[in-house]
């Protein structure tokens, strides 16, 4: 049975005033229209709604069972059409966020901050995972947006550039000194290196970029975080390979030491990745586009 929801909208106006024509002048339409949804109504159903009385119309007993449910199924599509336009404009919802611990620490939190004091009932759900966990994570639908290292190549995403960044050498005061610069790809090979594990994305990268020149690595250390990175460089440990946008409280503090190479290692790029087959809500949205500095 398909009844369009017009015919209760018409049926529950006429219920509230207890007369065709008040029912008519509240929705803006003519009596006899109002009549004849009702009567439409009445056929679709095959019982009679209303008793006709002088003094307007009552309720059968019918009708009086169909008023209950009529009364709260508009009501609940209401309640879902405000819900609609409070998540339209952010005043309620869900953001959920792929992220990398580096770039959570170092390029995420400001936008966080910002957004969450704009729009402070949208709850935010941040998951630190790998590059290639987040692409998944995305793809089965466990967050809305990732901001991943690039590059990416997975015909399934969107994927928008945010900035570039660049992988850098560094050292503590114990070698900045005793090391001669610059340095070729092979002599950085023979320094006691300290990377990230072997399933970071920036950690593939680098090395993939380094065998590309026939310089293959293997360091000494092997760490989780890019902070654990600089302070393991503080305090002379190895020469850690890190991002260098991301580092530059160390850098200018000289708590480490940029390394200087003969051929330097070519830029990359942090971005934001979404599924091209579905929508992005409203929240979603709105953060991509802060995200893109619009």
């Amino acid at each position: 049975m398909s009844i369009r929801l017009d015919l209760y909208k018409i049926f529950s106006e006429v219920v509230k005033y207890g007369s065709f024509s008040k029912a008519a002048k509240s929705l803006y339409m003519t009596q006899p229209a109002v009549s004849q949804a009702i009567m439409q109504l009445e056929s679709e159903l095959e019982v009679r709604l209303f008793t006709r009385t002088p003094r307007g119309v009552v309720l059968t007993n019918e009708g009086q069972i169909l008023v209950e449910y009529a009364n709260s199924a508009i009501n609940l599509i209401n309640v879902g059409e405000k819900k609609v336009m409070e998540s339209k404009n952010l005043m309620t919802g869900e953001l959920r966020i792929g992220v990398g611990d580096t770039i959570s620490r170092y390029f995420l939190l400001a936008f966080l901050e910002k957004f969450h004091n704009l729009y402070p009932n949208i709850k935010l759900k941040i998951v630190n995972r790998t590059t290639l966990e987040l692409c998944n994570l995305l793809k089965s639908g466990r967050v809305d947006i990732s901001i991943c290292n690039l590059p990416i190549k997975d015909s399934a995403l969107e994927i928008i550039k945010l900035m570039d960044i660049h992988d850098i050498f560094v050292c503590g005061e114990k070698y900045i000194d005793n090391i001669p610069m610059p340095l070729s790809f092979k002599e950085i090979s023979e320094l006691p290196l300290i990377l990230l594990e072997p399933k970071s994305n920036s950690r593939q990268y680098v090395e993939k970029y380094l065998l590309s020149k026939g310089v293959k690595i293997e360091p000494e250390i092997e760490l989780g975080s890019h902070d654990l990175l600089l302070e393991f460089a503080r305090i002379n440990l190895g020469i850690s390979c890190v991002v260098k946008e991301f580092s530059n409280k160390y850098l200018q503090s000289r708590l480490v030491y940029e390394l200087k190479l003969s051929e330097e290692m070519p830029k990359r790029a942090i971005g934001v990745c979404f599924l091209k087959t579905v929508s992005l809500s409203p929240a979603a949205k709105k953060f991509v586009q802060d995200l893109e500095g619009r």
